[in-house]
C-alpha cells in the first residue's frame, strides 16, 4: 500500500498523491451514483474506504480508523438499499423526507458526536491536526451517509453542511485540490437534492381515484 502515498502528479504547487486522487475520484462517483439511486453507490463507498485505510494504515491511525467507521455504515447503507429496493416504479428506492423526531434525532446525534469525538481527537493529538473541525465533517459524513441509507432528502442538507465547513478548510491547510473536489461535491450535492426533492413530492401525491392516468 505505499505505492498509494507516492506522488500522482503535482497541480498548483502541491503533490497529489495516488491515494488522494483515487479516494477524491472515487467519492465523486459515489455521490453521483447516490443521485442516480443507484445500489452501486455503497460498494463504491466501501471501495474508497478501503483506498483511504490503506493509505493511512500505520502512520495515521485516526484516519484509517475513521475509514473503517465508514466502510461499516457502506456495508448498512447496501443492506438497507437492498430491503427497500423495488418500492418506486424504477425498482430503486423511493426518496422521502425524514419525520420531525428522525430530524430531531439526527441533529441531536450530530451535536453530541462531534462534541465527543472532538474531545477524543483533542486527547489523542495523533488522531487529528484540526479537532473540531475534523470531528465535525467525520460525524456529519457518518450522519449523510446514514440518512442516505434510509432514503432521506435531508441526507443532501447534511452533506452541504460538511461541505460548508470542508471547502474553505481545505484551501486553507493549502490542499487546493481537494477544496476544488469538494466545490464539485457541492455542485451534485444541489442537483441530486433537486432530484431527489421532486421525486419524494411526486412519491408522496396520492392518486385520485378514477382519475386518467
Amino acid at each position: 500500500m505505499n505505492s498509494l502515498n507516492s506522488e500522482a502528479f503535482t497541480l498548483l504547487d502541491q503533490h497529489i498523491l495516488w491515494s488522494d486522487m483515487i479516494g477524491n475520484i472515487l467519492g465523486l462517483i459515489t455521490l453521483a451514483l447516490g443521485w442516480r439511486r443507484s445500489l452501486w453507490t455503497w460498494p463504491v463507498q466501501f471501495l474508497s474506504g478501503l483506498v483511504l485505510f490503506g493509505a493511512f494504515f500505520g502512520h495515521l491511525t485516526g484516519s484509517a480508523g475513521k475509514q473503517v467507521v465508514v466502510m461499516v455504515v457502506a456495508l448498512y447503507g447496501w443492506w438497507q438499499w437492498n430491503r427497500s429496493r423495488g418500492r418506486s416504479d424504477d425498482g430503486q428506492i423511493t426518496p422521502r423526507f425524514a419525520s420531525w423526531p428522525e430530524r430531531a434525532a439526527m441533529v441531536g446525534a450530530a451535536a453530541v458526536g462531534t462534541v465527543a469525538v472532538a474531545l477524543l481527537f483533542k486527547a489523542n493529538p495523533s488522531l487529528s491536526w484540526d479537532p473540531w473541525p475534523d470531528a465535525y465533517i467525520f460525524v456529519g459524513t457518518i450522519v449523510a451517509m446514514y440518512a442516505q441509507a434510509r432514503g432521506m432528502v435531508e441526507f443532501w442538507f447534511a452533506w452541504l453542511l460538511v461541505d460548508v465547513v470542508g471547502v474553505p478548510l481545505n484551501f486553507a491547510n493549502g490542499y487546493a485540490f481537494s477544496g476544488f473536489v469538494y466545490v464539485i461535491y457541492g455542485a451534485l450535492v444541489l442537483w441530486g437534492m433537486r432530484d431527489w426533492w421532486l421525486r419524494s413530492r411526486k412519491a408522496s401525491r396520492p392518486a385520485l381515484e378514477g382519475a386518467p392516468a
